[in-house]
């Protein structure tokens, strides 16, 4: 294992820009995995990262070291820092002292939607689109797709906040969604307060695509215009609304319980 020690090194400095600059990231093609469950999550589902970085301090850690035993067994260079130029790249207070570095998959966005899909209509906060991202992995939904003005999916944070959901999702960004709209098919539902239907009322047996709008302002009513059905979810007590994450699970696993019943 190579040993870095120096502020003023090349590969330290890139890795540092690729963990704090959303700018370097889309530059690069790449981001930063932080963490054991992350790191383990994508050897399991994709394979070899670009780099495995660990701290001076987690390298007596069991589980750290079967990490890098795993990535040395697949030629992957491992480097290691002081636990002081390690913390400056890694975002994550009080981690275990592991990251990878991984290559963001480009992934060409289908004309017309054929399977269950989330469509995220300038969905912000990264807490929230890495919930989503990881409530639709758990429910079997496959594809996701984010308008321009949504959080970058890739991004360290959404990347915790999605525990590895990233890696069984195809996620497609920067997607105009009234053309997918437009071109689809499927049922597409979307989430609103101005509207009498519950989603307990839908049909959510067949394949569907799930719309779901910005913390703020929901969905556009552009986008709302294409849906092909507006839904609630009916809520007591004196909350006006949902949060956008807390929806689309919901919504998500009313769709599992539907299908586990069909026919019963």
């Amino acid at each position: 294992m190579k040993s870095i020690t120096s502020r003023d090194n090349t590969l330290y400095k890139d890795l540092k820009r690729m963990a704090t600059s959303s700018q370097a990231r889309r530059k690069a093609g790449q981001t930063v995995l932080d963490g054991v469950h992350l790191c383990e999550a994508y050897l399991q589902h994709v394979g070899a990262p670009l780099l495995c970085v660990i701290s001076e301090s987690a390298s007596a850690l069991p589980e750290v070291a079967a990490i890098v035993a795993r990535c040395e067994a697949m030629n992957v260079q491992s480097i290691q820092f002081p636990d002081a130029l390690y913390n400056a790249v890694s975002q994550v207070e009080n981690g275990v002292g592991i990251l990878f570095l991984m290559e963001v998959p480009q992934l060409p966005v289908p004309t017309q939607l054929v399977q269950d899909a989330v469509l995220l209509d300038q969905v912000q906060d990264p807490g929230n689109l890495g919930s989503i991202l990881r409530s639709a992995a758990a429910a079997g939904i496959k594809e996701v797709y984010c308008s321009a003005g949504t959080a970058q999916a890739w991004s360290p944070r959404v990347l915790r906040a999605g525990m590895g959901a990233h890696f069984v999702l195809k996620i497609f960004e920067n997607v105009d969604l009234s053309v997918l709209l437009h071109a689809s098919t499927l049922p597409v539902l979307a989430t609103s307060s101005h509207t009498t239907q519950t989603i307990y009322d839908a049909d959510l047996k067949q394949p569907l695509a799930w719309l779901f709008g910005n913390e703020g302002q929901g969905v556009s009513e552009a986008l709302m215009a294409k849906a092909t059905q507006a839904v609630v979810i009916p809520h007591r007590g004196e909350m006006e609304s949902l949060n956008v994450a807390a929806s689309a699970a919901v919504c998500f696993f009313e769709m599992v319980r539907q299908r586990e019943n069909r026919g019963r």
